[in-house]
């Protein structure tokens, strides 16, 4: 139940705090002139409700606008308080929503002083607030609309989320199947072209790094000719200049270590030196005698790196890559040979979930088609009290012509439709079709009266529900709005007297310019002043004596204990 509702800076109301204390139902009303600002209010409550807003809706010269609301919940409100632990945003008894909206287009929601998201806020306000404004009318109107309407009237929305569900499985195991069978119709070409590539790559049989290596080779082979000649020159070289007197040396300084103690340490440092250059002689003859000079060699590795070239070429950049194709190659050749069982495999699979789709569907068609006839005859009654005595309204079901899941979707195979005439002898007709202005509104609110006493909604709003009539339909309307009001909070943002002289609670939206700027108020009214108000929409700004005794009359006579 909404309690208090705080407003700062939002369009052209700079502050307000509403308090509805006291009262578990009733009807609260706003009125004023056209252009005043009433739809502040549905502004507000549509930010609360994770609605979209924009950073137009804030007061000129403001940083900000604040939306503040707090319900108040009851012992039957147990979904709601399911909800809010879940989230962990429980606040005992208590749920306050708040919404910042800044300059920047950017906003922030919080449930008990918790930041959430607009999805969430969203979820929770659905079993709060229900909002029926023009919009909502128009909805009436569009067909696809219609089986919501039905479901929620039948509470069969777990049925058809049930059944959604498996239409979902359903949907993902056909298109796995449809692929699988496309690929078994393209599985002997596939499975030719898979064993030659494989049969290609193990025809060269390729190891990784094995084209690094034979390009070095290969870089050594075309340089044989000159490293032989260098490394003959330098062994030469080394044998008739160095090595010859190498001993000698050694002679030499052995003697002279002997004679001269402190040359030993040079003596030695020189006699390693000469074994040393001895070694690198024996290195450069090896390396000279080990040079490839087979020039049939290089042609033999140019012809494999040509191979090698060719597989990168079609199976990847490098051999690792080649390689890698191979393992995936030999894979899926693995998996084609298995095909046809994971296709019956997935048949089956698909044919138990069709049957379960199609009797959960063929369920949820009885439901709606008994629920129909309730639901038909419900909205009958409504409008008869809303002076459309010999109204016919229908709730027009159609299948699909299609057998099995043809024509199948998330919602089930039915496809529902209201028809509607208040002409008697007429045959009902979409309402698309045959509904003015007037009609479509008591309509929505017939419809709003008999879901919002199946549901566990507190609060009701109804913005403008009395557009297009007058009257005695006017009062009709007035009459079913309070009689919801008995058991619901209802607030009515109206321009009919008879609406507004149903109320438990008045207030005046007004639109005033104080230096030089323009504001909107909203404010309590006592007695007199709703009297005022009651005449002021029964005859203009100057009523006549008549009049205010009229709408004193109307006040006495429709209002319940005004607050």
């Amino acid at each position: 139940m909404l309690q208090e509702l705080r407003i700062k800076n939002l369009a052209l109301l700079e502050s307000l705090h509403l308090d509805f204390p006291g009262r578990e139902n009733g009807l609260v009303v706003f009125t004023g002139e056209t252009g005043a600002g009433k739809s502040i209010i549905l502004q507000a409550i549509h930010l609360l409700t994770g609605g979209r807003g924009s950073a137009s809706w804030i007061r000129s010269d403001c940083d900000q606008a604040e939306v503040e609301a707090f319900f108040s919940l009851g012992k039957a409100d147990e979904e709601i308080r399911a909800f809010l632990q879940e989230y962990d945003l429980e606040s005992g008894d208590e749920c306050l929503i708040r919404r910042v909206l800044n300059q920047k287009g950017r906003s922030r929601l919080f449930i008990n002083d918790r930041s959430v998201t607009t999805r969430l806020a969203a979820e929770l306000t659905e079993n709060l607030v229900n909002i029926a404004s023009q919009h909502d009318h128009q909805q009436l109107l569009q067909a696809r609309k219609h089986l919501d309407y039905l479901d929620s009237y039948g509470e069969l929305w777990p049925q058809r989320l049930a059944f959604g569900m498996l239409f979902k499985r359903w949907q993902q195991l056909s298109g796995r199947l449809r692929r699988l069978q496309e690929k078994e119709q393209d599985k002997e070409q596939r499975r030719d072209f898979l064993q030659y590539q494989i049969q290609e790559i193990h025809g060269v049989a390729p190891v990784a790094g094995e084209d690094e290596q034979l390009g070095k080779e290969r870089d050594r082979l075309k340089s044989a000719s000159t490293l032989s000649a260098l490394a003959r020159n330098s062994y030469q070289l080394l044998q008739r200049n160095v090595l010859e007197h190498l001993a000698t040396i050694r002679k030499n300084m052995e003697q002279a270590a002997e004679l001269d103690p402190e040359v030993a340490e040079l003596a030695e440092r020189i006699s390693s030196s000469c074994y040393e250059v001895e070694d690198l002689e024996n290195a450069l003859r090896k390396y000279r005698d080990v040079l490839p000079m087979d020039s049939s060699r290089l042609d033999e590795i140019s012809g494999r790196l040509a191979q090698l070239k060719q597989l990168q070429r079609k199976y990847g950049p490098t051999l690792e890559d080649v390689l890698a194709f191979t393992a995936r190659a030999e894979t899926e050749l693995e998996n084609l040979a298995g095909l046809e069982e994971e296709i019956n495999e997935l048949e089956l699979a698909l044919e138990e979930v069709s049957t379960e789709a199609l009797l959960r569907a063929t369920e949820l068609t009885e439901a709606r088609r008994h629920v129909a006839k309730i639901l038909a005859s419900a909205m009958e009654t409504e409008l008869a009290s809303l002076q459309f005595p010999q109204a016919v309204f229908e709730v027009g079901l159609r299948n699909p012509d299609g057998l099995g899941m043809d024509g199948m979707q998330a919602s089930g195979r039915d496809q529902v439709e209201f028809l509607f005439t208040a002409n008697p002898g007429e045959p009902a007709k979409p309402l698309v079709k045959v509904v003015s202005g007037g009609e479509l509104s008591r309509l929505m609110l017939a419809m709003k009266c008999i879901l919002a006493r199946r549901d566990q909604v507190d609060t009701v709003i109804f913005d403008e529900v009395d557009a297009g009539i007058g009257g005695q339909a006017a009062e009709a309307v007035a009459a079913k709005i309070s009689e919801l009001a008995g058991h619901h909070q209802v607030f009515c943002i109206t321009h009919l007297p008879q609406i507004a002289a149903h109320a438990t609670t008045h207030y005046m939206v007004e639109k005033a310019v104080t230096d030089g700027r323009t504001s909107t108020s909203i404010r309590l009214l006592d007695k007199d002043e709703r009297v005022r108000e009651l005449a002021r929409m029964l005859g203009g700004e100057d009523p006549t004596e008549q009049t205010l005794a009229y709408a004193n009359e109307l006040a006495e006579k429709k209002s319940g204990a005004l607050r």
